[in-house]
């Protein structure tokens, strides 16, 4: 069963497993209790229009997706501030945009490849020493922003127009959501991929919510289920050969199945 850990590239799919698991529920907590969720798939949409503007260019597509999706996720917060156009309205249209943007590059790079099947369904086995560096450092980071304005993002996640009136900066803490909500979807590209990474930042916390517990508690509950359902995930598509990506998404699925059955049934 430790056979896993002979091998250099799982053990650092496994660290890189980690550092997502832990950083998507701190995000999607916020977006769930803000009625955000579609913020997380239209952004891995956007990713995706980024990782194929790499594979033309030859740059490295997690540094295009990442530009793209801050660039992207940035503009969507400012045409919501203007109140121009709706906010699910506004993340319809980059949804769209950047798939159909995506879908033209794909098809001048002549249609799908190996390396773009990776970045839509997560390849775990291309997880590079200097990825587990890149991946590290900007976990690090947006934990270290959301442990920082903490206070802030769980006042303006509950009533947005009171923190306002209290002095909050509530512009600045939205654009910094939007973008620490971007940096992770860049950095969990490599291990869920982009069709499913809104399933791990938002499944896990919707199943927490569910217990009715207090915020730290439920955060804490969420942290558990993703971690539990990255190592489930990765060590399934080891040894099943399955899609890392989607076996730790159908994990946290089953998960707030049984959740679900037990608060009703309680």
């Amino acid at each position: 069963m430790l056979e896993i850990f002979q091998y250099s590239f799982m053990v650092r799919a496994l660290q890189a497993g980690l550092i997502v698991g832990l950083i998507c529920p701190l995000i999607g907590i916020f977006l769930v209790l803000r009625r955000y969720s579609l913020m997380a798939d239209t952004l891995a949409h956007v990713s995706l229009a980024g990782v194929a503007i790499g594979l033309i260019t030859k740059i490295n597509p997690f540094i295009t997706a990442l530009i793209t999706t801050i660039i992207s996720s940035i503009a969507i917060e400012k045409l919501r501030e203007t109140k121009r156009v709706y906010g699910e309205s506004a993340l319809a249209l980059f949804l769209s945009g950047s798939l159909a943007l995506a879908i033209v590059l794909i098809s001048l790079a002549r249609g799908f490849n190996a390396d773009l099947f990776g970045y839509l369904f997560g390849s775990i086995t291309t997880v590079q020493a200097s990825d587990l560096g890149t991946i590290s450092i900007l976990g690090i980071a947006v934990i270290g922003l959301i442990v920082l304005f903490y206070k802030e993002l769980v006042y303006i996640s509950f009533d947005e127009e009171t923190a306002r009136v209290s002095g909050v900066p509530t512009k600045f803490i939205n654009s910094l959501l939007i973008i620490l909500t971007a940096t992770t979807i860049a950095i969990s590209l490599r291990i869920v991929g982009v069709l499913l990474i809104s399933g791990l930042m938002v499944i896990p916390v919707t199943a927490a919510l569910q217990l009715k517990k207090g915020f730290l508690t439920t955060i804490i509950f969420a942290e558990i289920i993703s971690l539990f359902s990255v190592i489930v995930g990765i060590f399934a598509s080891y040894y099943l050969n399955l899609a890392a990506g989607g076996a730790i998404v159908l994990v946290t699925l089953i998960i707030f199945s049984l959740t679900n059955i037990i608060v009703k049934s309680s």
